[in-house]
C-alpha cells in the first residue's frame, strides 16, 4: 500500500514510517520545511513539500501524492482538519487519524474545542475513515513526558543522603489517579493495523496501555527502571496549582502549566477491548516498556548515577497539542 502521511517528522512519525516499511509500504511524507523533509527520508519515506496552513493547495498536494490511503499524525488542535479532509476526499478513499484520549477531560482545555470539531469533521466526511485516541504516549527520548521524569529520578538518585534513606517524592494530589499510557510502538503497531484493516472503517478506538495504574504506581515503576529508591508523600495539589499559575504569570514560556496539574487530578483509564479484538492490539505492560526507555535513555541498572546536566524540569502532563 502506499501511505500519505503528515506528521512523519514528529515522535510518533518516526515508528510509524519504521512499522510502515517493515510492513511493506511505501510511504510519502508532507515536509512543510527543508528540515522536515531530510527527517522524514533519513526515515524511508518520499518527502512531499507541502503546508497544512495552505488549505487551498492541500488538493493539489495530496493528489500528486498518488497514494491509497492518509495516515494523520499531525495534530487535530490546530484547526487544520477542514481542509485535510477536503483535500483527502478528492484523491482518497481511506483515512486514519490519531487524536487523543485528552477530548474527554471536564476541563475547559484550549484544544478540546478545536480537537472535537474535528473529529466531526471527519465523522461526516465521505472518507473511509478511521480516529484513535492514544493516551499519554512514552517510550523513547522525546515522549515530552515520562523520559523527563526518568532523567530526574537518576539525576537525584546520584544524590547523597544520609543513612541511605529512600528519595522522598512529593506528589501532588493523592496519587490515587489512573493513568495508562501507551508505549508509541505499540500505538505505531495499531496505526498501522487500522489502515490495513476494512473492518476499522468508521470506527474511533481508545488506544492505551493494558491497564490502568494510580498515579503512584507510575512513579514508582519508572524509579524501579532507574534502580532509584523512593518514598513518596502526598501533598496538596491547591498550593502547587496557586504556585503554578504565578510562575505561569511571570514566565514567558512555561514548562508547565496550570492545567496539567488540574488534569493530574483526573482519571485517565479507557478500555481497549475494540482495539484488542478489532486491531489485535496488545500492549506491552508498562513496568517492561519503562525500563527499556530507561535502558535506552542510558539511565538503567547498569547506567551512569546521572544523566547529563542538560536533562530538563520533570512534569507528567496529557497531550496538549
Amino acid at each position: 500500500m502506499r501511505l500519505l502521511v503528515t506528521g512523519g517528522s514528529g515522535f510518533l512519525g518516526g515508528y510509524v514510517l519504521a512499522e510502515a516499511a517493515r510492513r511493506g509500504h511505501a510511504c510519502v511524507a508532507l515536509a512543510r520545511s527543508a528540515e522536515a523533509a531530510r527527517t522524514v527520508a533519513a526515515r524511508g519515506a518520499t518527502p512531499l513539500a507541502g503546508d497544512l496552513d495552505d488549505a487551498a493547495d492541500l488538493p493539489g498536494i495530496f493528489a500528486r501524492a498518488e497514494c491509497d490511503a492518509l495516515v494523520n499524525l499531525a495534530s487535530l488542535g490546530f484547526g487544520h482538519a477542514p481542509g485535510i479532509v477536503r483535500a483527502a476526499e478528492r484523491s482518497l478513499d481511506r483515512a486514519v487519524f490519531v487524536s487523543t484520549t485528552a477530548v474527554t477531560t471536564t476541563l475547559p482545555a484550549r484544544s478540546k474545542t478545536v480537537r472535537l470539531a474535528a473529529e466531526g469533521e471527519i465523522r461526516s466526511s465521505g472518507l473511509s475513515w478511521t480516529i484513535l485516541r492514544p493516551t499519554m504516549i512514552y517510550g523513547a527520548a522525546g515522549d515530552r513526558n515520562l523520559s523527563r521524569l526518568l532523567m530526574l529520578l537518576a539525576r537525584l538518585r546520584g544524590a547523597p543522603i544520609p543513612g541511605g534513606a529512600p528519595l522522598v517524592v512529593p506528589v501532588p494530589g493523592s496519587g490515587s489517579q489512573l493513568q495508562q499510557p501507551v508505549h508509541v510502538a505499540d500505538l505505531a503497531g495499531a496505526v498501522l493495523a487500522a489502515v490495513e484493516r476494512g473492518a476499522a472503517a468508521r470506527r474511533r478506538y481508545d488506544v492505551a496501555g493494558p491497564e490502568p495504574l494510580t498515579f503512584a504506581e507510575v512513579l514508582r515503576k519508572s524509579a524501579a527502571a532507574v534502580a532509584a529508591r523512593v518514598h513518596l508523600v502526598s501533598v496538596p495539589l491547591a498550593p502547587v496549582i496557586a504556585l503554578t499559575r504565578g510562575y505561569e504569570r511571570l514566565s514567558r514560556r512555561p514548562r508547565i502549566r496550570v492545567e496539567q496539574w488540574q488534569r493530574l487530578a483526573e482519571d485517565k483509564a479507557f478500555p481497549i477491548d475494540a482495539a484488542a479484538l478489532e486491531l489485535d492490539y496488545a500492549p506491552r505492560p508498562f513496568a517492561e516498556g519503562i525500563r527499556a526507555e530507561a535502558a535506552a535513555l542510558g539511565l538503567g541498572r547498569s547506567s551512569p548515577s546521572s544523566p547529563p546536566a542538560c536533562s530538563p524540569p520533570v512534569s507528567i502532563s496529557s497531550p496538549t497539542r
